[in-house]
């Protein structure tokens, strides 16, 4: 089974331009992103648009090893149906580049149990039933899946958030929960009081170096630092990114 992780990364985001480049601990956010990932042993496959001004992305990827496709801004699910067919993945793990302090290793056992489940029909996650904060999560799915979707999905929430399509229909869902909720914190990266957090965390608490479960343990015991982007609120589905 050829398995690989798709990140999408682009430097045009609407409430925080340039987001993956901003540095943090002496790492840009996309360099913390993709380091977590292959710490666990994770391949890690970079799916960012053909603009010039992702060309820096292209550059933190290469330096990285992490390998690159580059395609069309607006349709992010032709942009990964292109990625899989370009390195032949047989089975994808979807995460997005604003969480820069994602858990590899919790990815890894979201691997593991989608392996053991053993049916390529499954679309497993922790983002559908959340209890995980934002900044974490990840997505599992056949490759198969998701070309079906490129093919069949028509609506442009299906094309921009690239598995709606999959979750949506009849296919089986597994759902990867924590066993107490935490899905009050937000450690994902969309504007400055989330970038603010996120250096924080980092540079005072070494989060770069934590597991999900240590760095729910820092918010849990400096809520000043939660404090910080807790005001956020996440886009729904169908806004302007």
């Amino acid at each position: 089974m050829r398995l690989g992780v798709i990140t999408q990364a682009r430097t045009t985001s609407t409430r925080l331009p340039g987001k993956v480049l901003l540095t943090a601990g002496g790492r840009t956010m996309l360099e913390h992103h993709i380091t977590r990932l292959q710490a666990a042993g994770l391949p890690v496959y970079v799916a960012t648009t053909a603009n010039a001004t992702d060309d820096p992305i292209v550059e933190v990827a290469d330096a990285l090893g992490a390998p690159v496709h580059r395609g069309s801004e607006d349709d992010v699910l032709e942009r990964y149906a292109e990625t899989v067919g370009r390195f032949a993945l047989e089975t994808v793990v979807r995460v997005t580049s604003d969480c820069p302090l994602i858990d590899g290793r919790l990815v890894a056992r979201g691997v593991d149990d989608y392996v053991a489940a053993g049916n390529a029909d499954l679309y497993l996650s922790n983002t559908l039933t959340r209890s995980y904060p934002r900044g974490f999560d990840f997505e599992v799915f056949d490759a198969a899946a998701l070309l079906e979707a490129h093919a069949r999905a028509d609506r442009p929430e299906e094309r921009e958030h690239v598995t709606p399509y999959l979750y949506s229909g009849d296919r089986p869902v597994r759902s990867v929960a924590r066993r107490e909720d935490a899905s009050e914190y937000r450690v994902t990266l969309d504007t400055p009081a989330d970038f603010e957090m996120i250096r924080r965390l980092i540079e005072e608490h070494d989060a770069s170096s934590l597991d999900a479960e240590q760095i729910i343990a820092v918010l849990r015991a400096h809520p000043e630092i939660a404090a910080i982007n807790a005001h956020v609120e996440q886009k729904k589905l169908g806004e302007q990114r």
